[in-house]
């Protein structure tokens, strides 16, 4: 019989693959992470919510290292970051040590509860932006 985390992993991602993803990717105001897809080499866009704080962007994965884009990070962690319609290349760093129900709050209001909702497994990740 299958966990709970694991149906609901499975069940939100098809989701977001299927249906969120390719709607959110299309709206000019929606916030992207631009990671390298570790097997492909190739670019691999996921709309993302977070706060830019001075040259930082922090953002909570609501799956933690089952998220692909988390793997991706994992072997290459040169990512870029679309804020306000803009491209800003960063270095992205898993903060598994962070509380990431703590820096939820410190974020923005509707993509946190999103994620509390639906996240089995949560990780902080900081983007070192380089300008």
């Amino acid at each position: 019989m299958p966990k709970k985390d694991d149906v609901q992993h499975r069940l939100v991602t098809t989701f977001q693959r299927l249906v969120g993803n390719p709607i959110l990717r299309r709206l000019p105001s929606q916030q992207l992470l631009e990671t390298t897809g570790r097997v492909s080499g190739e670019p691999r866009i996921t709309p993302i919510g977070g706060r830019r704080v001075g040259n930082q962007f922090w953002l909570v994965s609501e799956f933690g290292e089952r998220s692909q884009y988390i793997r991706n990070i994992k072997a290459d962690n040169r990512v870029r970051v679309r804020l306000h319609g803009r491209w800003q290349t960063g270095t992205a760093h898993l903060l598994p040590e962070d509380d990431a129900r703590a820096r939820l709050r410190e974020l923005p209001r509707a993509n946190s509860a999103a994620v509390r909702l639906v996240g089995t497994d949560l990780l902080t990740v900081r983007v070192d932006l380089d300008d």
